[in-house]
């Protein structure tokens, strides 16, 4: 009995996901639990195992197709079932069993043109392209019927038209020959998977909500020597590697215990305010910038919090990671330090209303007993959503977490 094979959903705020590589291929065998096919999601890459055992009878999306969750991908069945049914609406691939044969267009002699030339949406309508592909050509111009596809039987794929736009370009403007004079090039690099959900999800946050960012200091001199003497005595206690930036975030999940205001979340005019603190954290990976979550960051000593966000970090970084690993966050922290940054304006992670930028530890001259002293101080960018937060509310949290960064070791009776 052919059975379909779902694009699975992956929380509840994934609607849907690229398809990076098929691990079968049309007429394999395939047993129930084998990976079919390799999908991600603007956090990660994950597999898709069959539900069923038989042959794969066709797989209906190619490479690089970014597909609705829940939508048939391919079907898994006996040799010669009729699989029409199973088609979906949105499918790329051309397929005899499932699609019926186009009426033959009437060609009309043309005089040989270039690769690229400017022409109407129409003259991209037929079988032989991908809708990626359509779209593209459609935006920049490209007669597709006059190029080459690289796609099975010669199907001309979103890679082509890139192709063809890279070798080939209209008349140029005098700026486009100033240019080219210049010797001046580039590469043009399409927005794709997570980096494009990335860039989709900054300007809405930039969009949809007011953001305002207040700058601090904070006394870093016993967050330097606690640090000394966890690295000292961590193979006698059995402690994990701490960094500064995970003392940081301890003292961050028990300040905000102390502002419930900042560890919210504001949707459809209303805000949530939580009993527990749910970090998320920036780490900077190949695919882009991925924020996973420590559930229940209040709660962890400093060596459970450290060891945890070490390996949602590495579950990140090598795709790994599960979903509901990168979802739920209450409150957000980004550190820039090691490169020497000070102060930044951290973008929110909305629904959060608030998000904390970490800086470098640099030296800082303060005013103490009419003198002048010199020490280490980190530096804080917080930005809240001003629709919801108000400065006093924000600086009230700053002073709080200063004065909790300054007095770590307190922290850890609590």
């Amino acid at each position: 009995m052919a059975t379909p094979m779902l694009m699975p959903k992956q929380g509840n705020s994934v609607e849907s996901c690229l398809i990076v590589a098929w691990k079968k291929q049309k007429g394999d065998s395939v047993n129930v639990g084998e990976v079919i096919c390799e999908v991600e999601t603007d956090k990660a890459v994950m597999d898709v195992e069959s539900t069923a055992s038989g042959v794969l009878l066709e797989t209906f999306f190619e490479e690089g197709d970014d597909v609705p969750v829940q939508t048939v991908i391919a079907v898994v069945g006996n040799s010669g079932e009729d699989i029409t049914s199973f088609a979906p609406a949105s499918a790329t691939r051309a397929n005899e069993t499932t699609t019926v044969a186009p009426t033959p267009e009437v060609q009309t002699p043309v005089t040989p043109t270039p690769v690229m030339t400017f022409t109407s949406t129409t003259q991209n309508d037929f079988v032989g392209v991908s809708p990626r592909a359509k779209k593209l050509a459609n935006e920049k111009g490209v007669a597709v019927a006059e190029l080459q596809g690289t796609g099975p039987g010669g199907r001309v794929l979103e890679r082509d038209i890139i192709t063809a736009l890279a070798t080939q370009s209209p008349t140029p403007t005098f700026a486009q020959s100033e240019v080219a004079s210049q010797a001046q090039f580039y590469e043009a690099i399409p927005l794709q998977s997570v980096r494009k959900r990335i860039a989709e999800k900054m300007l809405q946050s930039l969009q949809t909500t007011a953001q305002l960012t207040l700058n601090a200091w904070a006394d870093a001199r016993e967050l330097l020597e606690t640090r000394s003497v966890i690295k000292k005595n961590a193979e006698k206690f059995n402690f994990p590697n701490i960094t500064i930036n995970d003392l940081v975030m301890f003292a961050v999940a028990r300040t905000l215990l102390q502002h419930p205001d900042l560890n919210s979340t504001f949707e459809n005019d209303t805000t949530y305010k939580y009993r527990s603190v749910n970090l998320g954290f920036a780490v900077d990976t190949s695919r882009g910038l991925l924020v996973p979550v420590i559930k229940n960051a209040h709660l962890l000593r400093l060596p459970a919090l450290a060891l945890a966000a070490k390996q949602l970090a590495s579950d990140v970084q090598e795709a790994k990671v599960k979903p509901d690993a990168l979802h739920g966050g209450t409150f957000t922290v980004s550190n820039l330090g090691g490169f020497g940054i000070e102060h930044f304006t951290p973008v929110l992670n909305p629904p959060q209303v608030a998000i904390l930028g970490i800086g470098t530890i640099t030296p800082k001259a303060v005013l103490k007993d009419d003198e002048i002293q010199t020490y280490p101080h980190i530096a804080l960018s917080l930005t809240v959503n001003h629709q919801v937060v108000d400065g006093a509310p924000a600086a009230k949290f700053l002073q709080t977490l200063s004065q909790n960064l300054a007095s770590i070791s307190s922290l850890f009776i609590l």
